[in-house]
């Protein structure tokens, strides 16, 4: 193998708390649900952790069928449901935190800037009642979330939105459980 010290020394620091990050909370995620599934007893702490993992843009998981399962096995509805709100907004404050790392000229390149500038008007018009339906329903608002950082979307919006979406959503599973 050759040398990668050069490539240490050349690499963002984003680059490698993002990658390394991933890595670890796919790894943390995949075990967690694992064990779920083959019955071990599902605590709180799993709960948060899969729950959280879940929430991250990069991995897609359908959370609401954990939540469904916590609040079937007799665990506290309210504890449930402010851990499950708790979770899903640091991981979207995070997905948000990365969209923001992006500059406006690398997504212009990805995108392009007619593009960019059109979508851009599209979503400071509708980009809050988006957040709102994405976060409302078992759809992957990590990654609206992460767009509207991309964007430079307020994250008052953002959170005010998400906020209103899950807490909704969480409230009407645990309604009809």
């Amino acid at each position: 193998m050759g040398d990668l010290s050069g490539f240490w020394d050349r690499t963002p620091r984003w680059f490698v708390i993002v990658a390394g990050s991933f890595v670890g909370i796919s790894l943390l995620s995949l075990l967690l649900r694992h064990s779920i599934i083959t019955g071990a007893e599902t605590t709180m702490w799993k709960f948060a952790a899969v729950h959280f993992a879940g929430y991250i843009f990069f991995i897609i998981s359908p959370v609401e069928i954990l939540y469904i399962h916590m609040l079937r096995e007799g665990h506290d509805a309210w504890t449930l449901f402010g851990v499950a709100m708790g979770t899903a907004l640091l991981a979207q404050a995070i997905d948000y935190g990365i969209g923001l790392a992006f500059s406006n000229t690398l997504i212009e390149k990805i995108i392009g800037a007619r593009k960019y500038k059109r979508n851009m008007r599209r979503i400071e018009a509708y980009g809050g009642w988006t957040i709102f339906f994405f976060c409302l329903f078992p759809l992957s608002s990590p990654i609206v979330v992460l767009v509207a950082g991309m964007i430079r979307y307020s994250w008052k919006q953002v959170a005010l939105f998400s906020i209103a979406g899950l807490a909704l959503k969480y409230a009407i599973i645990l309604l009809l459980v």
